[in-house]
């Protein structure tokens, strides 16, 4: 079996600092900052050197568009943190929908429309 080529996907770490600065157009320096404000983290080698994939790249844009737009870097922050809620939110609600699909449809008797556990009347 054939291991899938590196650049196949998408967060393998591919390119140096100085390749994503230039990809981006930022400064290798404000990547060093956003790194070490936390806003992303990009893989290591075994050397320890910084190893960015098309996903930090992205990441980066998604960054400097905030930034643009007049968000600070824990406005930024927070904005990327609520995204990644968002996502995996997401992706629970599709894996209940899946999960019930899978039982043939059936809400559970003590549940609501939305699958939820229903909540007895207020006295």
């Amino acid at each position: 079996m054939v291991s899938p080529a590196p650049w196949a996907d998408p967060g393998h770490g591919l390119y140096s600092i100085s390749v994503a600065a230039e990809l981006t157009g930022l400064h290798p320096q404000t990547l060093r900052i956003w790194e070490r404000e936390g806003l992303l983290e990009p893989a290591r080698s075994a050397g320890g050197t910084r190893r960015y994939s098309h996903n930090d790249i992205t990441r980066l844009q998604e960054i400097t568009t905030l930034s643009s737009d007049g968000l600070n870097l824990v406005g930024i922050r927070r904005v990327l943190e609520l995204q990644e809620e968002t996502r995996r939110l997401h992706e629970e609600i599709a894996r209940l929908k899946a999960g019930r699909l899978a039982r043939g449809g059936q809400r559970q008797p003590d549940a609501d429309a939305g699958g939820r556990p229903a909540r007895p009347p207020l006295a």
